[in-house]
């Protein structure tokens, strides 16, 4: 066996301190750079993909929200349109009752002339038969008998004219 050295540990404790040394310059430094740069970049994406996502939520409330508003407005649009329509038909509904009155009115006028005409007519023929019947009563002074034979002849000359 081997005899245990005190330089011969120290030797060994120095390289040893010495290669830790060369390590963390060229090795662990660069590894430790490189694992920092590492997590900043994940740690970069975490916050974009977080804020990308808030983003993503805000713009979907958006949305939603403009929706609900675009089918408010829709139903609303759809009560106005049900309203304008109700009141079109409730004013053609008047205007061709007050038309058909119109003409009820107009018509009933017409009548009630045409009948003022029809008696004024009559009032004529009768005032003309009168003066008639007169005319030929006052040339003859008949009996009951003959009178009436008369009237029946004016009559029937009337009914002819006619």
């Amino acid at each position: 066996m081997q005899e245990f050295t005190w330089l011969d540990a120290i030797y060994q404790l120095v390289a040893f301190f010495v290669l830790l040394l060369l390590l963390k310059k060229f090795a662990f430094g660069p590894v430790m750079n490189m694992m920092e740069k590492r997590e900043k970049h994940i740690a970069e994406q975490i916050s974009s993909a977080e804020k990308n996502r808030e983003e993503a939520e805000k713009f979907l409330a958006e949305q939603r929200e403009a929706i609900q508003k675009a089918h408010t407005e829709a139903k609303e649009i759809v009560e106005n349109a049900k309203k304008i329509s109700e009141q079109q038909a409730s004013d053609i509904v008047t205007s061709a009752r007050q038309d058909a009155e119109r003409i009820k009115d107009t018509a009933l006028a017409e009548i009630q002339q045409e009948k003022e005409q029809a008696i004024s007519a009559l009032r004529e023929q009768v005032s003309s038969l009168s003066v008639l019947v007169a005319a030929k009563v006052i040339e003859k002074e008949l009996d009951e008998k003959e009178q009436e034979k008369l009237i029946q002849e004016t009559l029937k000359e009337v009914g002819e004219d006619l």
